[in-house]
């Protein structure tokens, strides 16, 4: 059996390393810790297909340092002990402690990651631990205040490309034919910044054309790989393109889709918590005060299905997805944070208005701080037209009130209280 492309063409040094240089770039903070030999126990954060498992294999090689590596989707707390069993011999003699890399960490369980801590905390081992999931959710604070986090990023465009032609020259399979890439666009979505699936949809095509000159263009690359692609899938990509459809289908209002994507998940054996998660940012970020009460109901599904679990707990979700599905919509306060942390950048540390910094001290006191503050609910309806942003920022509006009956409200109640500063 022939190995795949992109184990063939997995690379053995950082030079060879394609991205992520803002962590393993010339000068960049990893890169000095692996050419300093120091590397800390750590935590990389990304998304699939990035290169985490070949970042780790490759600080192991130019360390010289033994390797180990467990799965967390078939590695159980048995498994572990015995690697840390057998790494704390082969590091009994000497300073050269072996890398533990584990894959997927988010799947341990909390007793799983309980068994690392002691080996982490007195350097048996070096952990580094590969997610695709926050981690501030998925492991446990014991381990993670043990870890450095580093994050990984998409692959952008011009990595991509520079990928593709790196495989046609150099993989002692490919170079042999003769490859012309006319277009390359439908590669790149059907990557989706993957580098496995890239080099598997570009060896499936390849592999699938007889001619003596193999042209890739978009509409011939689709008509072949589009069909087969998922035979390649056996890695759990697909994860990540049905949670993608679950929430944009639940965002388009349409609980039929929603509740089959919830279906394929579950036949798939997701996580419920993973699902539920979701659901709770979903009930903010996308439905927001259009309905306040979804935050409440993710909420309470979230703890349900933590208590319960499978099977039962698809019950709660189905009824969660229904009703997220179904319910009126608006991102206005995912907006407004981001319009908000946009002007924060641009501007800096403004300084608070006199009126209503905190004053704890005589001297603040004295400073004026705090001296001219209204409270609000002294006045008429709660409310006293004050000056609250910077001054730098005065009457600029970061959130607008969606198309809805509860935010319609809001709108009113602001165009009343702030008539024109704001521009409601």
């Amino acid at each position: 059996m022939s190995i795949p492309l992109a184990e063939r063409l997995r690379p053995k040094t950082l030079d060879d390393f394609i991205g992520q240089k803002h962590l393993v770039g010339e000068g960049a903070i990893l890169r000095r810790a692996i050419e300093a030999g120091t590397i800390p126990s750590m935590i990389l954060w990304g998304p699939p297909g990035v290169g985490k498992t070949t970042l780790a294999r490759i600080i192991a090689t130019h360390l010289k340092r033994p390797y180990y590596q467990l799965s967390a989707i078939n590695s159980g707390v048995k498994d572990i002990r015995e690697v840390i069993d057998k790494a704390s011999s082969d590091s009994f003699f000497g300073t050269n402690y072996p890398i533990l890399f584990i894959d997927e960490i988010h799947r341990f369980s909390k007793a799983q990651q309980d068994s690392l801590l002691g080996a982490v905390e007195k350097g048996t081992i070096t952990l580094i631990g590969a997610t695709t999931e926050n981690p501030s959710f998925e492991v446990i604070s014991a381990l993670l205040s043990r870890c450095q986090v580093y994050v990984l990023n998409h692959l952008d465009k011009q990595d991509l490309i520079s990928l593709i032609d790196y495989a046609i020259h150099a993989d002692e399979i490919l170079k042999k034919k003769k490859i012309i890439v006319k277009e390359s666009d439908a590669l790149l979505r059907l990557s989706g910044g993957d580098v496995r699936k890239l080099y598997n949809a570009l060896e499936l095509y390849v592999n699938s054309v007889s001619e003596d000159v193999i042209e890739i263009s978009d509409e011939k690359l689709l008509n072949v790989v589009q069909q087969k692609m998922a035979l390649y899938d056996k890695t759990g990509e697909q994860h990540y393109d049905i949670i993608s459809a679950f929430i944009k289908s639940i965002r388009g209002s349409d609980p039929n889709a929603g509740v089959y994507y919830l279906a394929r998940m579950i036949e798939g054996g997701e996580d419920p918590l993973f699902i539920a998660r979701r659901l709770l940012i979903l009930s903010s970020e996308d439905i927001g005060n259009a309905n306040p009460m979804a935050l409440v109901l993710a909420n309470n599904c979230f703890q349900a299905v933590n208590v319960i679990g499978f099977p039962e707990s698809r019950i709660i979700l189905s009824q969660l997805v229904v009703y997220l599905a179904c319910s009126p919509k608006s991102n206005a306060s995912y907006k407004a944070i981001g319009s908000a942390q946009e002007q924060v950048k641009k501007t800096g540390d403004l300084s608070v208005p006199l009126s209503i910094r905190n004053a704890p001290t005589k001297l603040m006191k004295e400073l004026n701080y705090g001296k001219e503050y209204q409270y609000a609910h002294s006045y008429e309806g709660n409310f006293i037209n004050a000056e609250f942003l910077p001054e730098e920022l005065s009457g600029t509006k970061l959130y607008e009130p969606g198309d809805n009956d509860v935010e319609k409200r809001f709108r009113e109640f602001l165009k009343k209280n702030w008539k024109e500063k704001y521009g409601y």
